[in-house]
């Protein structure tokens, strides 16, 4: 199987839930999308309140965050993921699209990471992701137009994300 074009952005592929169902990421296809690889023993686990803030306050305009839990960085999610969503749920309230624990990095990373550190490389031009909580915010095309580190905060990406959502078709 040819491997999907870049011009497809993020709709090329598909993704697991947290409660075991595979969707296709066309799904989300219009939504100005923030996706972000996420642990719940990392020290930017706080951010997931910022998240679900972020999220609370633009979803109507076309907004969803996609949470991607992984263990990759320091064992800092090494639970299943009834006990990740259980544990999301209980602390933060997290009502954004959670799914199944993923690779984010090296030979086993899902497809959807490659893709989104293909198109937005780190800095120095590294493509892999460093540690929890790097985020990719899509366009409304699927398109990644930005990459944040995981010290960023949600609330600081809101400028890039206002810009993207002022031209709501809807």
């Amino acid at each position: 199987m040819p491997a999907p074009s870049a011009e497809a952005g993020i709709y090329a592929y598909t993704a697991r839930t947290i409660t075991g169902e595979t969707i296709a990421l066309d799904t989300y296809r219009g939504d100005v999308c923030l996706v972000v690889n996420v642990a719940s023993a990392c020290g930017f686990t706080p951010q997931y309140a910022g998240l679900e803030l972020l999220y609370r306050q633009h979803r109507a305009r076309g907004f969803t965050i996609l949470g991607f839990p992984c263990n990759q960085f320091g064992g800092q999610e090494p639970e299943e993921e009834a006990a990740i969503l259980d544990f999301c749920l209980a602390n933060y309230g997290v009502s954004f699209p959670m799914f199944a624990k993923v690779d984010v990095k090296g030979p086993a990373a899902h497809p959807l990471f490659r893709y989104l550190t293909s198109r937005r490389p780190g800095i120095l031009g590294t493509r892999a992701i460093k540690w929890n909580f790097t985020k990719f915010l899509v366009d409304r095309n699927g398109l990644v137009r930005h990459r944040y580190g995981p010290r960023i905060k949600p609330a600081a990406i809101e400028p890039e994300l206002a810009t993207l959502l002022g031209a709501d078709p809807r």
